[in-house]
């Protein structure tokens, strides 16, 4: 496991704190909220931004990607974008109900694999996720190319218990709501 340096990106320069800032938008059924997303430089991963604080890390939270561009504006950055991609996290979590009965929704759960292995990062929390492996690999590569009707038992297994664990991840991560910009 590789762990990132997750310095404040707006005070602070670490492995991929000079990436872009991007706002990303989850609508999920606990917790919904904007977010800061940073984009790794060269080989480093990406990771949703964080806030150090006693003990652990947060997460800056805001209710409109206005806010959140004012925030990182305060803070000395710009969004590397205007708007903000979203992530349908309730696809998901609807499908995690009843994934026996309901069709997988490929393009959310994607989303949701990327974007709980970057929350993951930010936190310094990998270990709230299982450990990938080959399993993985082969469903991820499935998943990608739309082809989810061909997992096998083991893929359909692995996507559930990661896709569980990342959504108990969000909705239980520490947030700080529209946080102050400090000058």
């Amino acid at each position: 496991m590789t762990t990132i340096e997750t310095t404040d990106p707006f005070t602070a320069a670490g492995p991929g704190d000079d990436g872009s800032l991007y706002a990303y938008r989850v609508r999920g059924t606990g917790r919904s909220a904007v977010v800061l997303w940073i984009g790794g430089e060269g080989d480093e991963p990406d990771r949703v931004v964080t806030l150090p604080d006693t003990g652990r890390r947060q997460v800056p939270v805001f209710v409109t990607v206005r806010q959140a561009r004012a925030y990182a504006s305060r803070r000395g950055r710009t969004l590397a974008t205007p708007d903000a991609n979203t992530l349908e996290l309730v696809h998901v979590q609807r499908w995690l109900d009843d994934p026996v009965r309901r069709r997988v929704p490929p393009g959310a759960v994607l989303g949701a694999w990327n974007f709980f292995e970057d929350l993951a990062r930010g936190l310094d929390a990998e270990h709230r996720l299982p450990r990938q492996g080959a399993v993985h690999d082969g469903a991820y590569e499935k998943l990608f190319g739309s082809e989810c009707a061909a997992w096998t038992p083991d893929e359909r297994r692995a996507v559930i218990e990661l896709l569980t664990a990342g959504v108990e991840l969000w909705d239980s991560c520490p947030v700080v709501v529209r946080p102050r910009s400090r000058g």
